[in-house]
């Protein structure tokens, strides 16, 4: 694993209806279906609207037999019209209806916690070595005779394991870890390669990010050392809407990509979903620009490890670094940059950098960042600091100040950046980079200073251009530059500058989402919402705004809005509330892990919701 160099892990590859993923093919892209797979007209054209936007493969879901039986009818209503894209089945709870869903669809996911395991009860079981062995069988004896079907048929599989539905046989074993995921994986590929059946894509999701990321690099690490190098799809679970939603899965899958893992991508939002395919397709379009790049002579630093990376220790400057959560920064060096001072006080940036000119008013609490030569000229000095670039190191222990900023960038003399930092414990680094992969030219300076024991607090810089109708562009490059840093405990403050018509106000809002999206700092309500599919038996789009304009100054709250049971308690184990699909138009609510009220009338449920959230208080 090279942190600093881009490229894509090697895998195998897979051919799926004639468009083939891993390899040296492309990063394909796809999406799945909304609608009935019982309504083939229906499914027929949402299939097709994905596919005419660029979507490269299209799930259904197909919870029995008979929606199995109708991809054939869906296959032949896409051929008809001249659409020849590959139909993946997406199968929960019955091991049959992958066996006849194998015999029509060019791919078929089906998912370990539940394949042959019941569904999830988040209850204790306790098993002896005997015991779980057996359990281990019984998978076996189910599995094999799927592959066999699925060798007559050509058919691949993905092995799909979701955060949320792992099986209580593997909780009880492992516990909520990444190493209980990936197991979970492990126990289904290691029969694949003893039945030499290489047709297999994973998958591991959560709506966690952070989980998301780690058992995905642990898999990896996993595969190799047993001889597997399956290709991976990757994927966000319940990302949510809109620019949360966006910003969410361009940071956990932009992660992954940017380290060269990934061979297709699903931006699960809770939109149509040709909506999708775009975000996708830019996401995968903009971390394939590192290839080919010039070469980063990073070295990595003994005490890191990439596979349970911890926050750099660092001594903390006034609120950045040591246990402050990272800050944000931003630039205002024009009236039209002018920050809103009525905007939500939970997102306005903790300082702003102003060039050469302090604001006439200064707002109340506000750190403000100034060059250092017209600091030096400064009288009102409260809550303004001086910040430096690389060659004034020299003037430094001139100024006077609890606070200072330096640029620094990967390449510059290390020992003269080291005696200046050591000596200077009140230096804030500031990290830029323009190299073609910033990614890995921003951790090998960090590498550079954890070798050499320094530990002043770093906030990165990110540089854009884009108006503001490509404000969704910026918001997926940010999210997908700044995921590593932030995942891999990097990073403690985060600076982001559009040289373009999107507004300051919007800059800072998406800085502050991409805190929100790593965990690492909460400044609104979190909406852990699915993307929806043919087994949500309730209208989830209107639901889901309803609850949003009801809840959204819940500060720090996070509400799962889920269409089904199939990952709804599971991937929304750590949201404080839970509204979840119980069957058509009705409703369960859960308060953590716990469902306190059962089938209410979707009517009914969003002001039971509410009056659940109002009881707590």
């Amino acid at each position: 694993m090279d942190l600093f160099n881009y490229s894509r892990r090697h895998t195998t590859e897979v051919n799926i209806g004639g468009v083939p993923l891993g390899g040296d093919n492309p990063i394909r892209v796809q999406s799945m279906t909304t609608t009935s797979t019982d309504d083939t007209e229906a499914s027929v054209r949402q299939a097709e609207r994905i596919a005419q936007v660029g979507g490269e493969y299209v799930r259904l879901t197909t919870q029995g037999v008979r929606e199995a039986e109708n991809l054939k009818n869906i296959k032949a209503g896409l051929l008809a019209d001249g659409f020849d894209v590959p139909i993946v089945a997406d199968v929960h709870f019955n091991p049959h209806v992958a066996d006849v869903a194998a015999l029509y669809a060019e791919k078929v996911r089906i998912n370990p916690g539940n394949y042959v395991d019941p569904a999830r009860t988040f209850k204790k079981f306790e098993y002896t070595d005997k015991e779980y062995k057996e359990e281990l069988l019984k998978i076996e004896r189910q599995f094999v005779p799927f592959l066999n079907i699925c060798k007559e048929h050509h058919t691949a599989i993905r092995i799909g394991v979701n955060h949320g539905s792992l099986s209580d046989r593997i909780m009880s074993r492992y516990g909520d870890t990444p190493e209980g995921i990936v197991e979970s994986c492990m126990e289904f590929l290691r029969i694949c390669k003893r039945e030499n059946f290489n047709d297999v894509v994973i998958s591991i999701k959560a709506s966690n990010t952070v989980v998301m990321v780690m058992s995905v690099r642990l898999l990896v690490k996993t595969m190799e050392s047993e001889g597997m190098h399956y290709p991976l799809h990757l994927g966000v679970t319940e990302a949510g809407d809109g620019e949360d939603g966006r910003i969410k899965s361009a940071l956990g899958i932009g992660t992954l990509l940017a380290d060269g893992i990934g061979d297709t991508i699903r931006v699960s939002l809770t939109e149509e979903p040709e909506a999708e395919i775009p975000v996708a397709r830019h996401l995968v379009d903009y971390i394939s620009r590192k290839n080919g790049h010039i070469f980063i002579p990073g070295v990595q630093a003994e005490n890191f490890d990439w596979l349970h990376p911890k926050r750099r220790t660092t001594v903390p400057v006034a609120n950045i670094g040591g246990d402050n959560p990272p800050v944000v920064v931003c630039s205002c060096v024009n009236e039209r940059n002018k920050i809103d001072s009525n905007a939500n006080p939970d997102m306005i940036p903790d300082y702003v950098y102003v060039g050469k000119v302090l604001p006439e008013r200064k707002l109340p609490g506000q750190g403000y960042i100034l060059d250092y030569n017209v600091y030096a000229n400064l009288v009102d000095r409260e809550n303004v600091y001086p910040i430096f670039p690389y060659n004034a190191i020299p003037f430094i222990s001139l100024y006077d100040t609890p606070v200072k900023f330096l640029w620094i960038q990967y390449g510059a003399d290390k020992n003269e950046y080291f005696a200046c930092l050591k000596a200077h414990p009140e230096i804030v680094v500031v990290c830029m980079s323009d190299h073609s992969n910033s990614l890995g030219e921003n951790r090998a300076l960090v590498h550079e200073m954890l070798a050499g024991g320094i530990t002043n607090p770093i906030v990165f810089i990110q540089n854009y251009s884009h108006s503001n109708n490509e404000k969704g562009d910026f918001q997926i490059e940010a999210a997908a530059d700044m995921g590593a840093l932030l995942i891999d405990g990097l990073a403690d403050g985060i600076w982001l500058i559009n040289d373009g018509t999107i507004s300051i106000d919007d800059v800072n809002a998406t800085a502050f989402g991409i805190l929100q999206a790593a965990r690492l700092r909460i400044s609104k309500t979190e909406y852990i919402s699915c993307p929806g599919c043919g087994r949500t038996l309730y209208d989830l789009r209107s639901t889901i705004a309803k609850i949003k304009e009801a809840t959204k100054d819940m500060r720090g709250l996070k509400i799962g809005i889920m269409g089904c049971i199939v990952n709804g308690p599971g991937e929304m184990a750590d949201a404080d509330y839970g509204y979840v699909g119980a069957g058509r138009g009705k409703i369960s609510l859960y308060r953590k892990k716990e469902c306190v009220e059962k089938n209410i009338p979707e009517e009914f449920a969003v002001d039971k919701l509410l009056q659940l959230i109002a009881s707590q208080k």
